[in-house]
């Protein structure tokens, strides 16, 4: 069976150590449009922090997808229509909040285009803030700010510090969320089930396609679903040692235009 969408996860994956998508990748991927492939690019990023990459990539000429937070929210970048989104309770937040504040570690969410937190901000919410391209706005109180809904939370803090608390809140919230890090100083609370796989056969059905015309490439735990999922799974050679063992193909790095590698194996 043909491919025909291309799914891509962005840090690690589609751009290099920079944060750049490289000349060759782009070419690769433009071609692929141009003959009327899908691309959607899923991150855990905020929606504003995947655009730029989007409007490089044209994918709103194209008709392409943003999946963002990790899957709790998809749009069609051609209508700006939402096409699947799934929100955070609101009674949680309160309760997540509380929990950072006993364990020590910070807690962000986003608003618009900015991150908000009443935590102290760290290394770890600049470094969010950098990469998405967006300013982190301090608020005096989390739990009252947050009267709109959130897509999901995240919380911040040096690796052996987040690996306990990721257990402490797997029991607490586990039946309510899903949880996990995308970083070893990222722990993402999210909507319940929601992860990239799970939001990617929202979009399958949407476009009447199949995962067997699917290929997902990633390198970070967040990718797992989605490449264990797709018709191809694709692991970047800079991926995470449990991403290789469950992808069907494993290309070159981000920093040798892995995916270009795949468009040119597998699309072209």
């Amino acid at each position: 069976m043909a491919y025909e969408i291309l799914v891509l996860d962005i840090d690690g994956t589609l751009t290099n150590s920079k944060k750049e998508i490289s000349n060759k990748t782009l070419d690769s991927i433009m071609k692929i449009q141009e003959r009327g492939h899908k691309v959607v690019l899923a991150s855990g990023r905020p929606t504003p922090g995947v655009l730029p990459l989007a409007n490089k990539l044209k994918l709103s000429e194209y008709n392409g997808y943003i999946l963002s937070f990790n899957g709790a929210k998809i749009i069609n970048c051609n209508t700006n229509e939402i096409i699947y989104q799934k929100v955070l309770p609101g009674d949680i937040i309160p309760r997540l909040h509380k929990a950072a504040s006993e364990n020590s570690v910070g807690i962000i969410s986003y608003e618009d285009n900015c991150i908000i937190t009443d935590s102290e901000i760290d290394e770890f919410m600049e470094t969010e803030a950098r990469i998405n391209g967006i300013p982190i706005k301090k608020v005096n109180d989390f739990p009252s700010y947050i009267n709109f809904n959130v897509n999901k939370c995240l919380m911040t803090g040096h690796s052996a510090k987040l690996e306990k608390v990721e257990v402490i809140m797997r029991e607490k919230f586990g039946q309510q969320l899903s949880i996990y890090r995308s970083e070893p100083f990222f722990l993402e609370l999210m909507p319940q089930n929601i992860d990239k796989a799970y939001s990617l056969g929202k979009l399958l059905d949407y476009l009447g396609l199949s995962k067997e015309q699917m290929i997902s490439c990633g390198d970070g735990y967040n990718d797992l679903s989605m490449i264990q999922y797709a018709g191809m799974g694709v692991a970047m050679a800079n991926a995470q040692d449990v991403v290789k063992k469950a992808a069907d193909y494993i290309t070159l790095s981000n920093d040798d235009d892995g995916i270009a590698h795949v468009i040119n194996e597998f699309m072209l």
